[in-house]
């Protein structure tokens, strides 16, 4: 009996900016236990710091090619060593104790299925869970149409379907996961569970909180792109109602960390 761990290759885009968050995501990869992991790193040459945090953590360090984060993703993409796995987190985000080895395992028992992912805690600032989501299979189910209920921190995808499915599209700013979702979803099933295995770390300055409107109309743009050429003029009947309850839930999660900060 074969015991052999999962490999996982984790991309970890920075500016350099945030070196303490940055520090909590290194540690949390790091952490990972049953599973083999390649730590990358994709930082501006001239961020020193982070450069040297990211070394002690043993990571490969790649130049941010500076032409936003999918191009930043993809240089991290580029610097793998044959991983079976892959997964991409903010430099804020944070993996839960056992999260690679829960999603690997199920890919490794489910030969055919391309992406696995689980809950995903919101937390602010401090650390403090704020909200949890735990869509489960209605995350894939509605992924072409409604709201994207998947949380990228708590996804883990084949390298080999990735990189069949082509780069991330490097013209997308805010919703390039949902496109490369939409992409890995013609080419095998989707696995969930909601067992917690990951954190979003929900403040002013993430890039999808401080720019909602114009993530909505970069994710209606992605998912015309993927419906039947017959149904795109429809896409407004429901486009506009997903619009409403995503800002709706954005306001109530801000609404839950204030509260939450106002009680220190």
């Amino acid at each position: 009996m074969s015991t052999r761990q999962p490999s996982v290759v984790v991309v970890i885009p920075t500016l350099g900016t945030r070196l303490d968050t940055l520090r909590e995501s290194l540690d949390s990869v790091c952490a990972q236990d049953g599973v083999d992991v390649h730590l990358v790193v994709v930082v501006p040459s001239e961020a020193d710091e982070a450069r040297t945090i990211a070394s002690r953590f043993g990571a490969t360090l790649v130049n941010d090619p500076r032409r936003g984060l999918s191009a930043a993703v993809n240089a991290g993409i580029a610097a793998r060593r044959g991983e079976t796995y892959y997964a991409w987190l903010g430099d804020d985000d944070l993996l839960v104790p056992g999260g690679l080895r829960t999603l690997s395992g199920m890919l490794d028992a489910a030969p055919s299925a391309v992406v696995a992912y689980g809950g995903c805690r919101y937390i602010d600032d401090r650390g403090r869970t704020v909200t949890v989501s735990r869509a489960g299979g209605l995350a894939t189910m509605v992924l072409p149409w409604g709201p994207n209920l998947l949380p990228q921190p708590a996804s883990l995808s084949r390298v080999d379907a990735l990189v069949a499915a082509g780069p991330y599209d490097e013209s997308l700013r805010y919703a390039m996961d949902l496109d490369m979702w939409l992409r890995l979803r013609r080419m095998g099933p989707f696995l969930w569970t909601k067992e917690d295995v990951a954190a979003f770390r929900w403040h002013a300055d993430s890039l999808t909180v401080s720019n909602r409107d114009l993530s909505l109309r970069e994710t209606d743009d992605i998912k015309r792109r993927y419906l039947p050429r017959m149904a795109r003029p429809l896409a407004p009947v429901w486009e506009v109602p997903v619009r409403v309850a995503t800002r709706v839930a954005a306001r109530q999660v801000s609404a839950r960390a204030r509260r939450l900060g106002s009680v220190d």
